[in-house]
């Protein structure tokens, strides 16, 4: 109930929003011309500028072409301040695309990008104002969120690999293949000039890179031009292919990947939560360093507080009464108001309070006859409590069994899981411990501290901080084995900083499941957080920047032609693929979806089955395909700009 109150009112809260900001525009608008002249807006603005202090000043400045001009003076600011352009579409985006009609809605993700085109398009339309942001913006939040998806699903994604290896690859030509025999063919039967089929394999990729490879095919001498025909003019020819099957393929792919799983039948939730069980190994916990491995959770221990009256307690030490009592120690002894500092040695008089942490039916049904009455004291039983990984770091410690180490070191804490080479391993009395395992712990900090202490190893809390020095130098590795590049016959082949950047989170998070000290702690909230913006605000760049160029080019009856040919080659192919993967490999229609997303190279659809599937287990296969089909697209678009 608390989170549909939430999900409410933050819609709300961004409709508020965008009403007041329709509301400024519509005032502005309505702004009398005479309101304009010199003793007016403008002059009003002017003598505020003038008696403001200089910050102020330099704000009413930046928003007097607004006051002066209206609309089109609002469209202008959009394009000087393109940030304002960036949260605004943001703003539209987020509750358009929650937005439902008949059960269908857009997502985030194409909610900004249909609000941010909208915006670019009325700029160039109305005003004849195009937009151009820097591409170094979206490229830097892309890559944001690759790593941070890769950090999620690093210890899933090589046992996905090997369980569906083979189907993902069938899955990546299927796609290919189909998307260039769409383009190619569509573009011959029509009669199309040379240069629409590989601008249209470009554009419904959404790989710029394929348009650069045609045009270097043309630049070489590779391509026998017709007569007549210009290179300018086949250039010319790619941008539009491109350009227009780009917008209508980056939309179009979104709603696909985000619904394919309903339309055959299936679950996505549901299918989503069998996945992540088989990649885990049936495993009960998070490993190490995945998202909610150190929420706190249920347990069945609990902290109760008793008054000392029985004898057989007084002058007993505490480490005395954990000898006899090691699995329900003694964490804090309270007296006469005050807590004392906790110390094996601390001697237990009459009337002291004592708490206890131990399993729930022991401490009502045992330690009340044996120690005293249970009180309510707030000094005693305020105790917080903290879950941790560990690392066993001591070799001393290995070859004892959990039995022995909860007799002499288990202080207060209670076993959760164990993880042995990244996999949780089952425990009981007799499980002996090994160098490089992972005890998962539950306790309060001092007796946390005090195990580690004796393990070998540092206690991984869970943290709001993170580690921003692990997460640059993993992006740097990953963005610098993405740019190397091949070059073969002409073509380079590379695979990609975005996917670089995604294996190196990867690569993070598979590490950390083995050495949680490995990679820094980083915060689930903030990974989540640079996963959602880093997407969207790339979105919202690609909008601002590819609205005109689609203008430009809906010239003529080509357009349609290129419209309905690009379209097809971005969506079919996805379809084919996915009833291939589903039906004939008997693939998880989530999975498989997210290999479809790879396959088309469209990392917005892969968030919005995230979305959907309300589980990040799509983007297993996703780097997979990506890869494959990336090079394929490559080489096919070479290969069709010859054949044009």
């Amino acid at each position: 109930m608390k989170q549909r109150q939430f999900h409410r009112s933050a819609r709300s809260g961004a409709w508020l929003v965008i009403l007041m900001a329709a509301l400024c525009i519509v005032a502005v608008v309505a702004m009398p011309a005479g309101a304009q002249d010199s003793g007016g807006a403008g002059a009003g603005v002017e003598q505020l500028a003038t008696n403001a202090d200089p910050a102020t000043g330099n704000v009413l400045e930046l928003f007097k072409p607004v006051m002066e001009t209206g609309l089109h003076g609002f469209f202008e600011l959009l394009g000087s301040q393109p940030i304002i352009f960036l949260l605004l579409a943001l703003a539209i985006g987020y509750p358009l695309g929650a937005a439902s009609v008949a059960g269908i809605s857009l997502g985030s993700t194409a909610g900004t990008l249909v609000s941010g085109v909208v915006l670019s398009i009325i700029a160039k339309l109305a005003f004849d104002i195009s937009y151009d942001i820097p591409t170094i913006v979206s490229s830097i939040f892309l890559l944001l969120f690759m790593y941070a998806l890769g950090l999620r699903v690093g210890p899933q994604f090589f046992s996905g690999l090997r369980s569906g290896g083979k189907a993902f690859i069938v899955i990546g030509v299927i796609v290919w293949a189909l998307n260039w025999i769409i383009c190619v063919g569509g573009a011959k039967l029509v009669g199309m000039e040379p240069g629409y089929a590989a601008g249209m394999i470009s554009g419904s990729y959404t790989i710029t890179a394929v348009m650069g490879v045609a045009q270097g095919a043309v630049q070489s001498g590779a391509v026998q031009l017709p007569e007549g025909l210009s290179a300018a003019q086949v250039g010319a020819n790619i941008a539009t292919g491109y350009a227009i099957s780009y917008i209508l393929s980056s939309i179009g792919i979104i709603l696909v990947i985000r619904y394919l799983p309903k339309l055959f039948g299936r679950d996505p939730v549901a299918d989503a939560k069998v996945a992540e069980q088989e990649f885990s190994h049936g495993a009960t916990h998070p490993v190490p360093g995945a998202p909610d491995s150190l929420t706190l959770g249920f347990s069945p221990y609990d902290l109760r507080a008793y008054r000392v009256e029985h004898e057989a307690l007084i002058g007993k030490t505490v480490l005395d009464m954990f000898k006899q009592h090691p699995y329900a120690p003694i964490l804090r002894v309270v007296r006469d108001g005050k807590i004392l500092d906790q110390a094996d040695t601390t001697a237990i008089r009459k009337g002291d309070i004592v708490t206890l942490r131990a399993k729930v039916h022991e401490l009502i049904l045992e330690e009340g006859e044996k120690i005293g009455p249970e009180v309510d004291d707030e000094l005693a039983r305020n105790i917080p409590l903290e879950t941790a990984d560990i690392r066993v770091g001591s070799h001393e410690i290995a070859g004892k069994t959990l039995d022995e180490l909860g007799r002499t070191i288990g202080f207060g804490v209670q076993l959760t899981a164990m993880f042995r080479g990244g996999q949780e391993i089952p425990i009981g009395p007799n499980t002996d411990v090994r160098f490089g395992d992972v005890a998962r712990l539950t306790g309060p900090d001092v007796s946390i501290q005090r195990i580690a202490q004796a393990l070998g190893g540092r206690p991984v809390l869970d943290s709001t901080v993170t580690e921003v020095t692990y997460m640059a130098i993993a992006m740097l590795a990953g963005y610098l084995v993405g740019i190397l590049s091949i070059t073969v016959a002409g073509i380079p082949l590379a695979l990609g900083t975005s996917a670089g950047c995604m294996l190196a989170g990867i690569f993070v998070s598979y590490f950390r499941s083995r050495n949680p000290e490995f990679g820094g702690p980083v915060s689930e909230g903030a990974r989540s957080f640079l996963q959602d913006i880093g997407l969207n605000m790339f979105v919202a760049v690609l909008a601002a920047n590819v609205g005109p160029k689609v203008i430009d080019s809906f010239q003529g009856t080509t357009v349609v032609w290129v419209a309905l040919i690009g379209t097809t080659a971005a969506l079919l192919p996805v379809v084919v693929a996915y009833f291939v993967g589903v039906k004939m490999f008997g693939l998880n229609s989530v999975i498989c979806d997210g290999a479809c997303a790879g396959a088309r190279n469209a990392t917005p659809g892969l968030n919005a089955i995230a979305d959907q599937s309300k589980s990040s287990v799509a983007a297993v296969p996703f780097p997979v395909t990506y890869a494959l089909t990336t090079v394929l697209a490559l080489i096919g678009g070479y290969v069709a700009m010859i054949l044009s």
